[in-house]
């Protein structure tokens, strides 16, 4: 049977639904948007610096039969690669039929193939490891994967071990957890773990932080001031953030995000986007209050400043524990300087090809490319 992809539109919203009803009552946990519309950064310019579109494919396209039996999500975005600009396009899903039924097992390679063909600089950033089909397909296909890291800081120990879902799947692990809670050691080996990474660093930071409702001419001047440290990084300047972190909040994904000028001493150095959410049933957190670093930026040098200021904003809204992921090895010992555990190899950064190609030297790209959660498909909580 033909099948076509298309863009999403408001015209076949019920398709998607039939779709999404298919997958669920096969258990899966996949889906996808009936809006058209994406509720984060829709396109509503030409020169807009980020958007996502959304993609259809159709079975018997415009037949009174046509259903969908998969989509994808993209994100194009203007980056900065080895000073030229570029747009890039981060990638959601695909997700098809394929998953709860055999006879749709190659529509997701389809799917990705017309990704690349629309948006060739491509590339995603997560999955759980070398294991999953898909990044042995992006393998086999010739994509660079890279491995980079998840920070954590725990804020409230007792909190911690009772409330966290992942490390308590164990009965017997969380009948540990449950006495290392009750009896205070919890909480004096998680204050000597953070307290003797801090202490490793030697360093002492003094930035604040203050609530801002938009990015103005001083991150401008700042994206400015930075940029060039950087061999690979979406564009940052202040369009790019008021696009990607807009004034009216849509979408539920995750909450409405708090924007944080960061200063010492009255210089502006950098900047911090942070989320928090009280958490019911999370598969990871469980029921913790969670808060994430989901981006920030300044020169490298100032990135354990500028994360201190962030971090101590949300240990003031009284989180639980603090998450970030980020790429760059500057702001990675920024993080471990501010006493947070970093877990290496937790998230891998998959580049097409001809994305590659423009990241060479890769060996030496690597070290300057700039990765937050805002790069992704944004701060999910």
């Amino acid at each position: 049977m033909a099948t076509a992809i298309v863009p999403h539109s408001v015209e076949r919203k019920p398709l998607v639904e039939a779709f999404n009803a298919q997958l669920r009552a096969a258990d899966s946990p996949w889906g996808f948007y009936v809006d058209p519309t994406p509720a984060w950064i829709p396109k509503a310019r030409p020169d807009q610096p980020v958007w996502r579109e959304l993609h259809l494919a159709i079975e018997q396209a415009g037949q009174p039969d046509e259903r969908c039996v998969g989509a994808y999500g993209l994100k194009p975005q203007v980056w900065r690669l080895h000073g030229q600009e570029h747009v890039v396009a981060d990638w959601q899903g695909p997700v098809s039929l394929g998953a709860i039924d055999n006879r749709y097992a190659a529509l997701g390679l389809r799917l990705l193939r017309d990704m690349k063909k629309k948006q060739p600089l491509l590339y995603s950033w997560g999955h759980g490891g070398d294991g999953e089909p898909i990044v042995q397909l992006l393998t086999k296909m010739g994509w660079r994967l890279y491995a980079t890291p998840f920070v954590f800081r725990v804020c409230n120990p007792s909190a911690f071990l009772r409330k966290n879902a992942y490390l308590r799947k164990d009965p017997r692990r969380a009948l540990g957890q449950d006495v290392l809670a009750a009896t205070g050691l919890g909480t004096l080996g998680f204050t000597a773990l953070h307290a003797g990474l801090r202490l490793r660093s030697g360093k002492r930071f003094h930035s604040t932080a203050q609530v801002v409702t938009e990015f103005g001419p001083w991150a401008d001047e700042l994206w400015l001031r930075a940029r060039d440290r950087y061999d690979a990084i979406a564009v940052r300047d202040a369009d790019a953030m008021n696009t990607l972190v807009p004034a009216e909040h849509r979408t539920l994904e995750w909450p409405a995000p708090i924007r944080l000028r960061v200063t010492r001493a009255g210089e502006t150095l950098g900047w911090a986007v942070v989320v928090h959410k009280q958490l019911s049933g999370d598969p990871r957190f469980g029921d913790l209050h969670v808060g994430q670093i989901a981006d920030s930026f300044g020169l490298p040098e100032h990135a354990g400043e500028i994360l201190h200021a962030a971090f101590e904003h949300l240990r003031g809204l009284g989180v639980d524990l603090v998450t970030a992921n980020q790429s760059h090895p500057g702001w990675v010992a920024g993080y471990a300087d501010n006493g947070f555990v970093v877990l290496k190899d937790r998230r891998l950064f998959c580049a097409s090809p001809e994305l590659e190609a423009l990241l060479q030297p890769f060996e030496q790209t690597r070290r300057s490319l700039f990765l937050t959660n805002l790069d992704g498909h944004g701060p999910m909580l």
